[in-house]
């Protein structure tokens, strides 16, 4: 059998292995991922292995996310701290979870259960995991550095953020500009998508801000937003599908 360890404690992920080698010395274990990045990259790059060993709070989050980037159709046996949610969770979908410290027995356990499942009964419990991840949560205002305050600010009044020589600012609908120490990558993240639109390097724009839309000569669209903008807003030609489909769908 060939397992995938998804662990980011070192402590835990060697335990696991003592654990597996004692259970049965022909498993190998195939490759130890740390976070849904990781993870991610190392599915799509790797032949899947027979069995997935996956901790349920991995560095970068939980790892539900994981479905959310590729499908799988590979069991899994989720390993947790106590976290009575996740346990209430698997309960009532019948997915099997080993709560920490691991003990060999119950993993001994878990592994007999997944020897006896069809393809079928594996997409079965797969299937079930879109209904344990937590819904996505956005953030409804940001907190902005004014002198020596922190002034909350409602996504609702931000018509763009804009950058330039890796500096920042947030622009309200009511003209009002501030400096903002992240990144539109880390901005964006915090947005519902939704509400906001990456345009281009330059600008994420929200919904409510724009105006109109121009069609550009040469298949790039031009937003024109509500409030002064410092350059024009266009949409490249690889984009501009994506974005009316967006316009349209909010």
């Amino acid at each position: 059998m060939r397992i995938l360890i998804v662990e980011d404690e070192t402590a835990a992920y060697e335990t696991l292995v003592d654990i597996l080698k004692e259970i049965d010395p022909t498993i190998k274990v195939v490759g130890n991922t740390e976070s849904v990045s990781q993870t991610t990259k190392w599915l799509n790059e790797n032949p899947a292995p027979d069995l997935i060993l996956m901790d349920i709070h991995l560095s970068d989050g939980s790892s539900f996310l994981i479905f959310d980037h590729i499908t799988l159709e590979v069991p899994i046996i989720f390993t947790t701290a106590y976290d009575e949610y996740a346990i209430e969770a698997f309960k009532v979908n019948s997915i099997d979870y080993l709560l920490k410290p691991i003990k060999s027995h119950e993993l001994q356990l878990a592994l007999n259960k997944f020897k006896k499942l069809s393809q079928p009964d594996i997409l079965a419990y797969l299937s079930q995991i879109s209904n344990l991840s937590p819904a996505k949560s956005y953030s409804e205002r940001l907190l902005v550095p004014v002198k020596d305050k922190l002034l909350p600010i409602p996504v609702i009044e931000i018509s763009y953020f804009y950058t330039t020589d890796k500096h920042t600012v947030i622009q309200l609908q009511d003209g009002k500009q501030y400096p903002y120490s992240k990144t539109l990558d880390q901005i964006f993240q915090m947005l519902d998508p939704n509400l906001f639109y990456r345009a281009n390097k330059q600008f994420i724009i929200a919904r409510h801000a724009i105006k109109d839309i121009t069609i550009w000569f040469d298949s790039r669209l031009l937003a024109t937003l509500n409030t002064d903008v410092p350059e024009p807003i266009y949409i490249s030609k690889n984009k501009a599908a994506a974005f009316k489909d967006w316009m349209i769908v909010g």
